[in-house]
């Protein structure tokens, strides 16, 4: 059993990823809030979700390699980013909306340190574990 690099780390390594692509496109949208006819921009990640949702299978360690092979980690995909061209919140075509731009910030910053918490949590087990910790 790997204690580091195993599938929970990965997964929090994702997110950690995903999170660091959505804090660049709000900055970027916050930045060019006063930028005449530029769109705002949005990570979208929901792909990534229901495949997880599809892919979700049980983890086994084969003993044999007659026995039946499942579980696995889904391949990873980056998130991609769309233009919001349905809206105007100003007069030169800018579409930023500076309000929400900073309250998605915050909610991105807010799930971030949750996920760089837990990732220290589990590093943290394993140096217990290893009799280094406290």
């Amino acid at each position: 059993m790997n204690l580091i690099n195993n599938s929970t780390t990965q997964l929090l390594e994702t997110a950690m990823s995903s999170a660091s692509t959505r804090q660049n496109t709000i900055s970027q949208n916050i930045a060019n809030v006063d930028t005449p006819n530029y769109k705002a921009q949005k990570t979208v990640f929901s792909h990534e979700l229901n495949r997880a949702k599809e892919g979700q299978r049980l983890n086994a360690n084969r003993l044999d390699e007659r026995h039946i092979e499942f579980g696995g980690r889904p391949a990873d995909d980056a998130g991609f980013v769309t233009r919001r061209t349905n809206t105007m919140y100003n007069h030169n075509g800018n579409n930023v909306d500076i309000d929400h731009e900073m309250s998605e910030l915050a909610k991105n910053q807010i799930y971030y340190n949750t996920l760089v918490d837990r990732l220290n949590g589990r590093f943290n087990s394993v140096r217990t574990v290893l009799g280094q910790g406290r």
